[in-house]
């Protein structure tokens, strides 16, 4: 079992994990399955999900030097050394692989575009070029930020990208290293993957709900929308993607679209937390460091009909939890006690209604 930041009052409950019964679940011939960039929330997430159903066939990738993630079947390999990431692949006879890797932390990438470039580009590279001449099976995951928003949303996969953010630049170029180099695999744009993190400090709502916890204020912005889903849906639809072997570029985003105001508040609100903490601005004040999307709102149309189902349920599940007004999180008719574990069974897990 992963040993978890011990300041974290939240650890990842295998058994607890809720899932549906897919029709077209992973076959043996998948396996052994490696999942990377573990130390994010889909990776995370994604690696349990999968070792609860497949045990040891199932390898984590985490960076070199993040050796406090460890546990069974947990590697520390970075993939841009071409030849360590060849000495995984070989010694655990991988077949699938779903790529979670990379550095999202946009402030660190717009400070240090060398870093970012090493690690999600020429760490694509690198996979890439270890996985070459075999019939591997590769998902990638990217991101919504390889749009800048400047438009109304509702993306498709055709639209031209236009990231504002080195990260975002950086996800374009691995994108196309990949439809150039390995037209087969799939390429998943995820957004705002709701779930936990292995250090509580990597997930969308991490950083809001640790400010509130501290009595601390947040500001987040009223025009930077996303479409967030529930690491649990993003699990199964991976899963059902690998099973049919599913090729080409989808968008993987929520059916609910939600500005980080918005979800500053959801949090805010079902944690019980003080409603005067947050605040909210356009993101033209954010500062020039790093700079931020406004709607990457992504269509996900593609996918379902791919899947042949909606792939995705509503994050939050309940609409009474969606915000109808900015001072919407200074009702407190329901949640007023302050509970992170309200948080963790409406907003980490999806709930049972």
């Amino acid at each position: 079992m992963i040993k978890p930041d011990p300041t974290y009052p939240i650890a990842f409950n295998e058994s607890a994990a809720s899932s549906v019964e897919l029709n077209r679940p992973l076959s043996e011939d998948q396996l052994p399955l490696l999942v990377t960039g573990i130390a994010g929330v889909s990776g995370f997430n994604a690696f349990h999900y999968f070792r609860k159903k497949f045990g040891d066939q199932v390898i984590g990738l985490r960076t070199v030097n993040n050796w406090p993630l460890c546990g069974e079947q947990i590697v520390g390999c970075n993939i841009e050394d071409e030849q360590a990431f060849q000495n995984v692949i070989d010694k655990y006879q991988i077949r699938t692989i779903l790529n979670c890797g990379g550095s999202c932390a946009l402030k660190a990438c717009e400070l240090d575009p060398a870093m970012a470039e090493r690690v999600n580009v020429h760490g694509i590279r690198s996979l890439l070029n270890v996985i070459e001449g075999t019939d591997i099976q590769l998902l990638h995951l990217s991101i919504d930020l390889v749009f800048s928003g400047t438009s109304n949303g509702n993306h498709l996969e055709t639209d031209p990208t236009d990231p504002v953010t080195v990260y975002g630049r950086t996800m374009v170029a691995a994108e196309k290293l990949i439809e150039s180099q390995r037209p087969q695999s799939c390429v998943m744009r995820i957004s705002l993957p709701m779930g936990i993190s292995f250090n509580g400090h990597a997930g969308a709502i991490d950083w809001i709900q640790s400010r509130f916890a501290k009595n601390k204020p947040a500001t987040l912005y009223y025009d930077e929308i996303r479409t967030p889903t529930y690491v649990d849906c993003l699990n199964e639809t991976i899963e059902e993607a690998l099973a049919i072997r599913l090729e080409g570029l989808f968008h993987a985003g929520g059916p609910v679209k939600l500005s980080l105001y918005q979800i500053a508040q959801i949090v805010n609100r079902i944690g019980g937390y003080d409603p005067d903490h947050l605040f909210g601005c356009p993101r033209i004040d954010a500062g020039p460091i790093p700079p931020r999307a406004g709607n990457v709102t992504m269509n996900s149309d593609k996918l379902a009909k791919a899947l042949g189902r909606q792939p995705f349920q509503n994050w939050p599940l309940d609409p009474k939890h969606v915000p109808d007004s900015r001072d919407w999180h200074y009702d407190r008719s329901f949640h007023s006690n302050n509970s992170l574990r309200n948080i963790e069974n409406e907003l980490y897990k999806r709930p049972k209604l």
